[in-house]
Parts: structure tokens; sequence; C-alpha cells
């Protein structure tokens, strides 16, 4: 009986610990739903599989020849969401770089690309 009760222990302990995320990542990006249209300001959103410390993360635009732009960001509406101020683009290919720290202090690196259209009159 005293091996059965072990493993039922060994068992609960494995599956019922805690979720922690250690770094913040990319769920959901509006990029993937809307374009980005040249010569219009717009705003980016992106949802996180954490909370964000905005004021320790940052956000760059990435544009042709590696320029870099540092965007400004608020919060989104919901927790784990930011919202990104992208200016009036010409058409052309771009990437947002991403140093974001979650919660927990883990910082997170990443690179979204996409393309700004012209739009369609």
């Amino acid at each position: 009986m005293k091996p059965i009760f072990l493993f039922s222990l060994l068992f609960l302990a494995l599956t019922c610990t805690n979720q922690t995320h250690a770094h913040a990542v990319v769920t959901k990006s509006s990029l993937n739903v809307n374009s980005v249209l040249a010569g219009q300001e717009s705003q980016v959103e992106l949802s996180f599989n954490s909370r964000v410390e905005l004021s320790l993360s940052q956000v760059l635009l990435v544009s042709a020849g590696d320029k870099k732009q540092v965007l400004n960001t608020n919060p989104g509406k919901k927790a784990g969401q930011i919202t990104i101020n992208m200016p009036a683009l010409n058409s052309g290919e771009y990437a947002l770089q991403l140093k974001i720290f979650a919660a927990d202090g883990h910082l997170s690196e990443d690179l979204i690309r996409f393309v700004v259209i012209e739009e369609n009159r």
C-alpha cells in the first residue's frame, strides 16, 4: 500500500505544479490580421503569454539598410497586451525588433517581419 501512496503523491506533484512562463512570447499579432498601409500612421497590437514590464521593454522598427527607430508603446486593453504606435511608412519590407521583459524579469527577444503595402484605390 505504501508504494501506491508514494506513486500517487509523485504523480500529483508532477501534474499539479504551477505553470509559470519564464519568457514573454508573442501569442497574437494584429499584423497577421490587418495590413499596414503606406503613408498612414497605424497601431499594432501584440499579445503575450505573460504580463509585460513595459517600462523595461523596447520595440524597434527596422527598415532597409538595418536602420532602427525606437517606437512608442502603450499597455493594451488586457494584461499581457501592448499597443505599438507606428509612423507613416513607405511601401516595403520592415520588421519589429522586440526586447520584452516578462513580469518575472526574464528578457525575451523576437523579430516580427511585415510588409507595408500601397492602398488600392
